[in-house]
């Protein structure tokens, strides 16, 4: 059965709801706040200690202070007392900025001078400026007082002691306090009735406004008629019931929200469980920066339709916003989990990009090249990030001081290499034009050791060759010696004929030993003429094998030759070529098991043809195949077998000068000799 809780329909359904729980949720605060509820009044059991209550007051002790404490009257406002004097100096100001900008200031002047000549010039400008403020003080005024009549069911005596606001004939404190609610402030008091209003959080609402009256004179007396009250109090609990209600369904809601949100961060771009992958969809493909700006101007969009323009159809437009927006956090929740938050922004993308191309030039142009770089572009980063200038040069200054460690440690590390320390390495961190420097340094230290080395081991080897032609030249030589003196006192046929055949042995492995090493230095020289043509490689072996027959025969030996059923050439000299071949034959009989079987293939290896001799040693290879491949080396440590230990230094000098390659592996008693050669294609 198909796992449900990664099905598409199941994350398609649960995608509804959160949609349908967050329109909800902005449904019940739209309505809120377009009754005018306070969510505040759902925990505040009295009409008198609610937000409701402190907001409508506020504006009635607002307009009662307002007109007791500056406007007062038409008259007072008139005559210019209404005005202060931060309204006066504002009105200079306005007008001297004025004069400042006109031709008629004179900046040869000192500028006591100049505000001298500015209030006498402009004293009818002045004038006219503070007539039109009291003007429309007296605007503000009668806006106030008509403000008043709105007022139903609440009866207000404000007094300075010389104007007074009322919609009554009472004007004693003892007149308001026969209502069942009242505010009186005056005589350095403040009373209320009942004792909450006093009590409440919102008190403050409307006592700052209060406090700036003139305790000795002013006062402000507030009752409210109780059909008044009733109607306030079943309104607010009516709005308390409604605060409640949404209240109750914007928990829901979000509960639901809540709950199908994770539901939907857990299950998204995964098709199961076990599914780590993270499967991306067209939409996922919008860079985050983006995804993020285009959710918040969708969300202001959305918040500014719902306060200023569609009021009544604010859900048709509500629905398809909050879509698109889970949809596009959902997508950022998709790249958190597949860790591509950052790196699959717009920003990132084109910093990466400036940054490679950047990095590119510098890496692959010259010193010049980044010194120009580096010239042009440090004071374009000064320049943009000029708020932290210190943490830019402080930065500068960290890179200067490493690039010259860098240079000094290159510099330490020359000077050892050149008392003589070749196994000295420069290390370098990073990439660079120093590092680049500093390994290639090294290079020529390892260059320069493995000179030292081949100078050692040629030394070495000559050192060996003479040892060696000297043992195996004098071995012989001695012999002949022996036996010639032998010959002097000898007098009997049989034994001078028997010292004849022994000095014949001798003087024939004294030339073959002197053949093989003028063989050797010729074929390592390079003197060697060189004729190459085109060989067919099955042929020259197959001869070759057929020749050795009575051999092959002697030692027993089963040769087995594999080979492509087509003909295979190579690019060789047939002389030369043999002269190889036959010298891994000889060793071969000379170093192989008897009565076991020797391999020969021939492969086709793209380019080249490959020649394997493969045979089982008779005795065990304990020295490495570099050893094997020294001149005078043996396949047998006490040098017992005949031949001058030459045979794989020769064939691997003239495959060489054919321009192909030998190699030999040795596996066990497995050895194995390849020859690598050129191919040429068959006519």
């Amino acid at each position: 059965m198909k796992n449900i809780s990664h099905a598409r329909i199941t994350k398609v359904i649960v995608f509804l709801v959160a949609i349908v729980c967050l329109t909800g949720i902005a449904k019940a605060l739209v309505d809120l706040e377009y009754n005018r509820v306070h969510l505040s009044d759902v925990n505040t059991d009295s009409y008198f200690e609610s937000q409701s209550f402190a907001e409508e007051k506020y504006g009635l002790f607002h307009t009662l202070t307002e007109l007791i404490g500056t406007y007062k009257s038409e008259e007072y406002i008139l005559s210019g007392m209404a005005l202060t004097k931060e309204d006066s100096r504002v009105i200079e100001d306005e007008l001297y900025n004025e004069y400042y900008y006109s031709n008629e200031y004179d900046y040869d002047l000192k500028e006591a001078d100049n505000k001298r000549i500015f209030k006498e010039e402009y004293a009818d400008k002045i004038k006219r400026k503070k007539e039109e403020r009291m003007r429309m003080q007296v605007r503000e005024f009668y806006q106030l007082v008509d403000r008043l009549e709105t007022y139903e069911g609440v009866i207000y005596y404000a007094s300075d002691g010389e104007h007074v606001f009322s919609n009554s004939e009472m004007n004693k404190k003892e007149q308001f306090e026969t209502y069942d609610a009242y505010m009186l402030f005056g005589d350095y008091q403040q009373k209320m009735y009942p004792d909450k209003v006093a009590e409440s959080h919102y008190y403050d609402y409307f006592t700052p406004t209060v406090d700036q009256l003139n305790s000795q004179t002013d006062a402000i007396y507030v009752a409210f008629t109780d059909a008044f009250l009733q109607k306030k109090i079943q309104e607010w609990e009516t709005d308390k019931a409604e605060a409640k209600r949404f209240l109750n369904e914007s928990i829901a809601f979000l509960v639901g929200f809540i709950v199908s949100f994770i539901y939907l961060m857990i299950v998204i771009g995964r098709t199961s469980f076990k599914d780590k992958d993270i499967h991306f969809h067209v939409i996922d493909k919008l860079y985050n920066d983006l995804n993020v700006a285009i959710v918040v101007c969708l969300l202001s969009m959305w918040f500014v339709m719902i306060v200023e323009v569609f009021r009544e159809i604010y859900l048709l437009l509500t629905v398809p916003i909050f879509i698109i927006v889970l949809l596009l956090i959902l997508s950022l929740v998709k790249h958190i989990k597949n860790k591509t938050i950052l790196s699959h922004t717009l920003i990132y993308q084109i910093l990466k990009k400036v940054f490679l191309a950047i990095k590119h030039v510098f890496d692959s142009g010259s010193l010049a090249v980044k010194t120009v770089l580096l010239v042009i572009g440090y004071p374009i980063v000064v320049a943009a990030t000029f708020f932290m200038f210190p943490i830019t040069i402080g930065l500068a200054a960290w890179l200067a001081l490493k690039k010259v460690k860098s240079f000094n440690r290159i510099k330490e590390g020359v000077e050892q290499i050149k008392n003589g320390d070749l196994q000295h390495r420069i290390e370098m961190d990073g990439k660079g034009e120093f590092s680049q420097l500093a390994e290639n340094i090294n290079r020529i230290t390892e260059g320069l050791n493995k000179s030292v080395d081949s100078e050692i081991k040629s030394e070495r080897l000559k050192t060996e060759l003479i040892t060696n032609v000297s043992h195996d030249i004098r071995t012989p030589l001695t012999s002949i010696i022996t036996y010639v003196d032998l010959l002097k006192i000898e007098n009997d046929p049989e034994k001078i004929v028997e010292y004849i055949d022994v000095l014949d042995q001798k003087s024939k492995r004294l030339k073959h030993l002197t053949d093989d090493l003028f063989e050797a230095a010729k074929a390592s020289s390079g003197s060697m003429p060189v004729q190459l043509e085109r060989i067919d490689i099955i042929s020259l072996l197959t001869q070759g094998i057929g020749e050795m027959d009575e051999k092959i025969e002697a030692s027993a030996l089963d040769v087995k030759l594999a080979h492509p059923t087509e003909k295979v050439y190579v690019k060789a000299d047939g002389k030369l070529l043999w002269r190889a071949i036959e010298n891994l034959f000889s060793n071969i009989f000379k170093y192989a098991l008897p009565a076991s079987r020797v391999y020969i293939d021939v492969e086709n290896v793209g380019t080249e043809i490959l020649v394997t001799f493969k045979n089982i040693s008779a005795y065990e290879l304990n020295i490495s195949v570099d050893e094997l491949m020294e001149r005078f080396t043996r396949g047998d440590e006490s040098r017992s077998s005949q031949g001058s230990g030459l045979g794989l230094s020769i064939a691997e000098s003239l495959i060489h000068i054919q321009h192909g390659k030998f190699l030999v592996q040795v596996d066990g008693d497995l050895f194995k000799a390849m020859i690598y050669l050129p191919k040429l294609l068959n006519e």
